[in-house]
């Protein structure tokens, strides 16, 4: 078994937030893959089901993203899982916009959410970072994350998640190389 996080704020204010679209991505994985009715648990919101034959469990902690460990270490040690088969989705701005890349391990490069979940698991765990971009200048960092998608993002946003869940079986199967190929073929086209 492995367990997904998606992460983001919870409330319908911040929906729509380059900082949601982790929540995005498992709502578009959950969907494409026909997963089951969402259930409270773990302080969150989860959803299970099967990517590639592999069972999978959406999490998207309803903690707020800088307590999003406690959601993920307490489904986590549930299941009595290992940091290697949790994979975090979130939003990264040192990424271009739209682009995604997967690593294990790191540092949290400031996100409050990675550090957060380092904290209660260990820093071993999979990172799925979706470029939101830079605004350039640190001081409009905070507004640009906490700002909602323009409507001229909505469309390249709305391929993006949708390449995301086309292509989880790659994650599923452990293959990050190609995942992260696959989703890039798919903006191109």
């Amino acid at each position: 078994m492995q367990l997904w996080a998606g992460l983001g704020n919870p409330g319908a204010d911040y929906a729509m937030h380059r900082h949601n679209v982790g929540f995005m991505a498992a709502d578009a994985i959950a969907e494409i893959h026909g997963f089951g009715a969402v259930n409270r648990k773990f302080q969150g919101w989860v959803q299970d089901g099967r990517i590639g034959g592999e069972k999978i469990l959406l999490l998207k902690p309803a903690t707020y993203m800088n307590k999003s460990g406690q959601a993920v270490g307490e489904a986590m040690r549930f299941f009595k899982l290992a940091p290697e088969d949790i994979t975090v989705f979130y939003d990264e701005l040192d990424l271009a916009p739209f682009k995604v890349k997967v690593k294990r391990g790191g540092g949290t490069a400031g996100h409050n959410g990675i550090r957060s979940i380092g904290q209660h698991i260990g820093v071993e765990f999979r990172r799925v970072r979706i470029g939101i971009g830079h605004p350039g200048d640190k001081a409009r960092v905070t507004r640009h994350v906490l700002g909602n998608y323009a409507k001229s993002e909505f469309e390249p946003l709305t391929d993006l998640l949708g390449a995301i869940a086309a292509e989880a079986d790659w994650l599923a199967k452990d293959d990050d190389a190609r995942f992260m190929n696959e989703v890039a073929l798919r903006m191109q086209g």
